[in-house]
């Protein structure tokens, strides 16, 4: 490993050979012991000291993950390790294990081309790991596994080795069935870890001690040996003789892609442009010399430099004082210095190439999901997308009005920072909306606006996020502009199933449908069943809908489809029924009939006719509201099964499976509806005595029974400020 004195110089010369580097998440289910193992592997790169790893939780730097005992932002570092000689960088990313935190799980995938999963070797695969494994894959980021807390076999369940050869069997096909079910067609195979390969390993993150094929051949050390160490009390030979960062170091080396490797095929699945350009060629083969192309996966607060972007280069490099193109923001910006990542310190270099992640400062218009790059011609990446979307929401207001305009400039910049959190400044009612993942993503988010920016705020309880769906075609219904010289007939119509579900997992990104660039995106609704005819004239996606242009030989209509497109995202984002969003919804303009002069066709008179038309068409399309539905397992003893039961049910909740545990336990597969789950977690520790937790599995939309609707409808315009009235009948 690279000694502290000369860790600068070493990172800089052996980045500019990419054979040489690894970019690494390390991701489980929370209280798996990604952090500790994060304290060992920083402390034998020489940035930490030994007695403290374990303790310090360095890259939980933050003072309420001290203070929670929870990492709750991602926390990066650049390392050297040695291997046969030869010196290494990992660039590693340590992330969170609480669903709340989700979002920063899948940021950080963006950057990363490896992932070391953590199980616990009590717990084995649990839903947040089926959860970070889905969102790695996703990003065809390939995985290796690591089966930490073997202590806790010996020392509590006392097993045998075949016991525990049995066990770790049974978790790495739980893994394996993962793999097979969220990773690309070509890798389902190919990324299969097993023991024989060296893809697996086994230890102790605490006791710092790791073991795995190869550690085994070289070293003579399987689980007989390793038991006979602990029933001797000699541990710390133990870690002497197979430390966990050589052996674990050494698996991200063998078994984990290069960026050499990783973008030939990362790049088709995350940027939208085509292969063929200079671009995309520069990508796949990590060209230093390319046109620069990088995506901003993480934008942290700091007091004294201002906003730092994290960025993952795919192609070119960038020097302090080089300008370059945020491509979303449509900006032209001067980077103010470039630094690498040493936990919760930078280390200013010269220059970062191709293959590597590292800090910008200086990126004014930077948000998580930005594409940097040489032009603002250059096309985007993909958007970074959550496959959960936030369901709980709370109203907002300054303690103090004056505070009022620093509090949104607050909740803009805490949006940049972390896209899962959603603000809305209600125009028309006053009302300042956050929403997030849960309700602690939430309570952390109100404690940093006090803490970091001294704000008071009060807010209200937890208020449910729906969405708004029509359940059969209506229409074309007239919409007429305040002038009366303009009408738009509009059609709208359920989504189909197929499409909806792309666009819900993000296989169909959000955004405008550009002409002769955006191929791939139309092969994919080809796909689905659409025809070649309708895909030519999607306009646009937004949220879970889409936009059609249904019109024949209308003059005039590529002059007004921009007033088209914002009247579109308007009734997106504020639906007839409630002012919620809309979800999965075709939108068809059938036909126009428009004034000959432009000036009585600007954006005042064609985005009202938008919006009575789709509000008409919606009329009679039975809409509904979508609620959101939380599907959860419930770990608890056998005698507990009946309290939960009952607690489930009496909270509209219905119980799907019932599976069997280690000893007396069993898992609860529950779905609940979100606005039934505020205090669920002390309900269940008080039905359980305290011996009972849940984790989240799925999270999804589904209509709200019909009998609960009109008054559901009334309370949400009530709290809104609106006219309490039912669509239909205003």
């Amino acid at each position: 490993m690279a000694k502290k004195t000369d860790l600068k110089e070493k990172l800089i010369e052996i980045m500019k050979h990419k054979e040489k580097i690894r970019n690494i998440g390390i991701v489980a289910h929370i209280d798996h012991g990604k952090t500790t193992m994060s304290d060992s592997l920083v402390a034998a790169a020489g940035m930490l000291s030994e007695s403290i790893a374990g303790d310090a939780r360095w890259l939980d730097s933050d003072q309420e993950e001290q203070d929670r005992g929870i990492t709750i932002n991602s926390g990066n570092v650049s390392m050297v390790h040695e291997i046969g000689g030869e010196e290494f960088v990992i660039n590693l990313v340590d992330t969170p294990g609480h669903v709340d935190f989700g979002g920063e799980v899948t940021r950080a995938m963006r950057a990363v081309d490896g992932a070391l999963v953590l199980l616990d070797a009590v717990e084995g695969a649990m839903p947040q790991t089926e959860t970070v494994l889905r969102q790695a894959l996703k990003e065809r980021v390939k995985p290796v596994l690591f089966i930490n807390k073997v202590d806790r076999l010996i020392k509590e369940l006392q097993l045998t080795p075949q016991e525990m050869s049995e066990r770790f069997s049974k978790m790495i096909a739980n893994v394996n069935k993962l793999i097979k079910r969220y990773a690309p067609e070509e890798y389902k195979e190919k990324w299969q870890v097993s023991v024989q390969n060296g893809s697996v390993g086994f230890g102790s993150a605490i006791d710092r001690w790791a073991t795995n094929v190869d550690t085994m051949k070289s070293e003579g050390i399987g689980f007989k040996q390793i038991l006979d160490f602990y029933s001797e009390k000699q541990v710390e030979e133990l870690t002497e003789k197979a430390p966990l960062h050589k052996t674990l170091l050494d698996m991200v080396i063998k078994y984990l892609p290069t960026p050499l490797e990783a973008q030939k095929y990362r790049v088709a699945r995350i940027w939208r442009g085509s292969l063929d350009t200079v671009e995309g060629k520069a990508m796949q083969a990590c060209d230093d010399k390319g046109p620069l192309m990088g995506v901003i996966t993480k934008i942290v607060n700091d007091p004294h430099a201002g906003e730092v972007a994290n960025v993952r280069f795919f192609s070119g490099s960038v020097k302090a004082g080089q300008e370059i193109a945020l491509v979303g923001a449509g900006t032209m910006e001067r980077t103010q210095q470039v630094a690498l990542y040493k936990g919760p310190f930078r280390v200013a270099v010269p220059e970062v190439t191709a293959g590597n992640i590292a800090a910008i400062v200086g990126l004014k218009s930077a948000r998580a999901g930005e594409t940097v790059a040489f032009s603002l011609d250059a096309d985007p990446f993909e958007e970074i997308k959550h496959i959960f979307e936030p369901v709980v929401t709370k109203a907002l207001e300054a303690q103090n009005p004056k505070d009022l305009p620093k509090l949104v400039e607050v909740l803009v910049k805490m949006s940049k920072e972390d896209p899962t959190l959603k603000v809305d400044v209600n125009q028309e009612t006053g009302e300042i909306l956050i929403s997030g993942m849960g309700e602690l993503h939430l309570e952390i988010k109100e404690k940093f606006i006090l803490r970091d920016w001294k704000v008071p705020v009060r807010t209200s309880p937890p208020i449910v996020v729906y969405r708004e769906t029509v359940s059969k075609r209506s229409g074309p219904y007239e919409g007429k502009s305040p002038n009366k010289h303009n009408k738009l007939f509009i059609s709208v119509e359920p989504l189909e199933t197929a499409v909806l579900d792309k666009i819900v997992a993000g296989d169909i990104p959000e955004g405008v449908l550009r002409k002769g660039k955006d191929d791939k995106v139309r092969q994919e609704f080809i796909s689905l069943g659409m025809t070649k005819t309708e895909v030519r004239r999607i306009i646009a996606v937004k949220g879970n809908n889409i936009l059609v242009n249904a019109t024949k030989g209308i003059v005039h209509f590529n002059e007004i489809q921009e007033s088209i497109l914002q009247g579109f995202y308007d009734i997106v984002d504020h639906g007839p029924l409630a002012f919620e969003k809309c979800s999965g919804i075709k939108f068809l303009v059938e036909d126009a009939k428009l004034h000959e002069d432009s000036i009585h066709r600007g954006p005042a008179q064609i985005i009202p006719a938008v919006r009575d038309g789709v509000k008409g068409s919606m009329a009679g399309s039975d809409a509904r509201l979508l609620e959101p539905i939380q599907t959860i397992q419930i770990d608890v003893p056998m005698e507990h099964m009946g309290s939960v039961t009952t607690l489930v049910q009496g909270r509209r909740g219905k119980v799907l499976e019932v599976q069997q545990n280690e000893g007396e336990h069993v898992a609860i597969i529950v779905d609940i509806p979100v606005a039934k789950m505020f205090g669920f977690t002390s309900n269940l520790r008080s039905a359980t005595t305290g011996m009972g937790h849940w984790s989240l599995i799925n999270s999804r939309f589904e209509p709200l029974p019909k009998e609960l609707q009109n008054d559901t409808v009334l309370s949400i315009r009530r709290r809104k400020g609106m006219k309490e009235v039912i669509f239909g009948e205003d």
